[in-house]
């Protein structure tokens, strides 16, 4: 192949990742819908074979995993919308009484020779709006918790059609073994991806509320949730998650108790984080730090708020398939984080 012909495969690859990625971001509220329906029958696809394994009737299986989830999501969506309520109308006292310990902290500074003009920073400086972003991100979990009902819709329709799934990819890869295998890998990492995301984000969140209830803050329930939910996304979730907690600490407790708890919330995400998801991900899921971070940013742009929650599901659906073709493998190559053991597998190419 000449030069221009590759420069003209190129200019035709990128015209069609910019279409592909308009259209997914004009549909976007559909293709979320879809997204989660996949990733959340591959978790309950996994707890029902579980069952199954240890001769639960597949019937019976059914009822005991749809019962447990929706018993468990009413119950989240009323303790959480309750204790959500509740705080948003407090908001307006917690500005009051955080304004007024930056007064103190400021005269405290003016102690030492600082000169600061607190009017100026009171008019510039909202908590509310730290508050109110707390705020914004619970209802977009609400709105998010809405569309759940359209998702287990699908959900249903999918798990009903997995007994003949391995028969369609018998099918379509008659013939051809290493394309039913890259899609068996696909499927395999993201099933263990998001049933261990969701268990670790589980410990998370207790941990979350032990904490803040051994501390006496309030909502306790609410902030654990959060810490629930944000610890889906990598990086900056679980930063997000402690915000609103240490805040209304600065409040209520001595400053030694907040820097306890500080220090409580890091442990919290760095034992899960950094240690127990590594140990059951074993090799992991072989995207490097920075293409997590970026993929954060352009699926938050395309999906909206669910976009980083699918961040990296989709950039490891992304990597396996450019893996799987000889002419776009380096673009699995820039995704990966060349751990050992896939390094020794791309030096073999």
């Amino acid at each position: 192949m000449s030069e221009i012909e590759k420069i003209r495969h190129y200019f035709f690859y990128f015209s069609a990742f910019v279409i592909i990625v308009g259209g997914l971001k004009f549909a976007s509220k559909a293709i979320i819908i879809l997204f989660l329906a996949i990733f959340i029958a591959s978790i309950i696809s996994s707890a029902l074979t579980k069952l199954q394994k240890i001769k639960v009737p597949k019937f019976l299986s059914y009822i005991i995993v749809f019962s447990t989830i929706i018993t468990a999501v009413l119950f989240v969506v009323y303790v959480v919308n309750t204790s959500f309520k509740d705080f948003s109308n407090n908001i307006p006292f917690y500005e009051v009484q955080l304004k007024s310990l930056a007064t103190k902290v400021i005269a405290w500074l003016g102690g030492f020779g600082f000169i600061i003009d607190p009017k100026e920073i009171m008019d510039n400086l909202s908590f509310g709006a730290l508050f109110n972003l707390t705020a914004t991100t619970a209802g977009n979990v609400g709105l998010f918790l809405s569309k759940m009902l359209l998702v287990f819709i699908g959900v249903a329709f999918i798990l009903a059609e997995g007994s003949n799934f391995e028969k369609k990819l018998d099918i379509i890869f008659k013939g051809n073994a290493d394309s039913k295998e890259n899609f068996q890998l696909f499927s395999h990492n993201i099933q263990k991806y998001f049933t261990i995301k969701t268990l670790t984000s589980l410990l998370t969140g207790a941990f979350i509320t032990t904490i803040l209830i051994f501390f006496e803050i309030d909502y306790p329930i609410l902030w654990g949730f959060l810490g629930f939910i944000l610890n889906f996304i990598p990086v900056v979730g679980s930063l997000i998650a402690a915000i609103p907690p240490l805040l209304l600490g600065l409040i209520s407790l001595e400053l030694t108790s907040v820097a306890w708890l500080a220090f409580f919330y890091v442990v919290i995400n760095n034992l899960i984080s950094n240690v127990l998801e590594p140990k059951f991900m074993g090799q992991g899921l072989g995207l490097s730090a920075a293409v997590i971070f970026f993929s954060l940013i352009f699926w938050g742009w395309v999906l909206g708020p669910a976009g980083m929650f699918l961040a990296v599901p989709l950039t490891m659906t992304l990597k396996i398939a450019f893996d799987s073709n000889q002419n776009t493998k380096w673009i699995g190559i820039l995704f990966s984080n060349l751990r050992k053991k896939e390094k020794n597998t791309y030096n073999e190419l």
